[in-house]
């Protein structure tokens, strides 16, 4: 009965607002426009919405310039013209119409409908902050905290965010949480960090969900909750949140949402896929590695070489690795050398050890590149220093055939030793043959030079 009486009283007002529109009120346009857009005591209709809106702005109405920019901007009812949209924002922001100031500051920090200039953008988001817009307020904050338009500020950046965040505002309150969360401006605290994450996460901030749904999964600030940590993941997850999606596929995986392994398995498998078609380039090689092993799907070994292509194409070291594996033996695609070699180059170049020793055995065989010794033992050096055993192996082979490197047996058993205790089988074997070949007193330096690598490479060390 009630819902029956509003829709009545409120068909009533759009013919009261028609009837004033079509006389020429201004506000009345407006009204009628903004009745069509949202599709109230009439059917929505963009393109009627428009047509009133337009009407109303001609006749210098801020509020209706201000709407009609929007409605350019997201092409609604009339076809998207971002020229257009900054016009009429312009016209409306410089009557003092903050949400028009915002909107044009937008414009010029995107570079849409105009060159893009973070300063007048910088300027724009002033003006409407200074009217209490908090979404202005939130986008200033923004601008001097990574120096948009202005020079990095961390007291500015988080003064605005603490006005913004006063008012509600559920992207400040984020914002906020994380400043305090990397100690940005001010002393690093958890509680303050969560209290406003949990501001925010109420008020359905996505970030601010994810960010405490890592919290209780790591212990940061509050005591570790695993139940927890998922369901505030899961929401973010859900509310298109990609690196909680890829958080969530983890803790999956892992075994951390106490659920069977076959039943967490599956479902990495669904989160992994939604944020990899998002573009998470962690949850692509992820994926990637779950269709390879054929963990929570069946194994696929064309859609493990998609996933992996398209995080090595955002730059994913571990990917490339493993797309250079791929090409280099033919698994499922055409044995290619000189792709692999292409492939563990950008891997090699990224620091990745296990391109860098793959990348040295193939110029030392001319596999897929020149044949280059000396490129050869450059790379296994790389790879060597930080503690990959096969490459101190391969390194010490250099060094004690002189190819690539000037011969040097005691640098050569060095090498061979750090290789064994790093685990490698063949140096482990060797060594002893390689020891018959040197006096006590080399055998005795290459035992210094060993102890010296160890002592300066105690962090390397570390994490074998």
């Amino acid at each position: 009965m009630n819902h029956q009486k509003l829709q009545n009283e409120s068909h009533q007002t759009f013919l009261w607002f028609r009837d004033a529109a079509e006389r020429g009120n201004a506000y009345a346009q407006f009204n009628l426009g903004l009745m069509y857009k949202k599709g109230s005591g009439v059917e929505r209709d963009d393109a009627s919405a428009v047509h009133w809106l337009r009407l109303a702005a001609n006749q210098g109405l801020a509020f209706a310039q201000n709407h009609l920019g929007a409605m350019y901007y997201h092409g609604k009812g009339v076809e998207r013209c971002d020229v257009e949209a900054a016009r009429w924002f312009r016209r409306a922001a410089d009557q003092g119409d903050a949400s028009a100031q915002q909107n044009l500051g937008h414009m010029f920090r995107q570079g849409r409908g105009m060159e893009s200039d973070p300063e007048r953008a910088l300027s724009w988001y002033y003006r409407a902050a200074e009217q209490g817009m908090a979404g202005a307020q939130n986008q200033l904050g923004e601008c001097y905290l990574h120096g948009i338009g202005a020079a990095v500020n961390y007291p500015l950046a988080m003064a605005w965010f603490r006005k913004a965040a006063l008012q509600g505002e559920a992207a400040a309150q984020l914002n906020l949480g994380l400043m305090y969360q990397r100690g940005q401006g001010v002393d690093a605290s958890a509680s303050q960090a969560l209290y406003w994450f949990r501001k925010a996460a109420a008020a359905g901030e996505r970030g601010a969900q994810r960010e405490l749904g890592i919290a209780y999964a790591e212990g940061l600030g509050v005591r570790l909750d695993l139940r927890r940590a998922c369901a505030w993941l899961q929401r973010a997850a859900e509310h298109g949140d990609r690196e909680a999606q890829f958080r969530l596929a983890t803790m999956f995986v892992n075994g951390r949402a106490h659920l069977s392994p076959e039943r967490g398995e599956a479902l990495a498998v669904e989160w992994y896929t939604r944020a990899a078609q998002s573009g998470h380039m962690g949850a692509q090689y992820n994926l990637a590695n779950m269709y390879a092993h054929g963990r929570g799907v069946e194994r696929d070994p064309a859609r493990a070489f998609d996933w992996y292509r398209r995080a090595a194409e955002q730059g994913a070291p571990n990917a490339q690795f493993n797309l250079g594996v791929i090409y280099a033996n033919g698994q499922g695609v055409e044995k290619d050398e000189a792709r692999a070699a292409y492939w563990y180059r950008l891997a090699a170049e990224q620091g990745d050890a296990s391109a860098q020793n793959n990348l040295g055995v193939m110029y030392a065989s001319g596999q897929g590149v020149a044949q280059d010794d000396k490129m050869a033992v450059y790379w296994y050096e790389q790879a060597a220093e930080q503690g990959h055993a096969l490459a101190q192996y391969n390194l010490g082979g250099m060094y004690g055939s002189g190819l690539g490197v000037a011969r040097d047996p005691v640098r050569a058993y060095m090498w061979m030793l750090l290789a064994a205790e790093g685990g490698d089988s063949a140096a482990n074997v060797n060594k002893a043959i390689v020891a018959r070949r040197l006096s006590p007193a080399e055998i005795g330096w290459a035992l210094d030079l060993q102890h010296k690598w160890q002592l300066s490479h105690r962090d390397v060390l570390a994490r074998r």
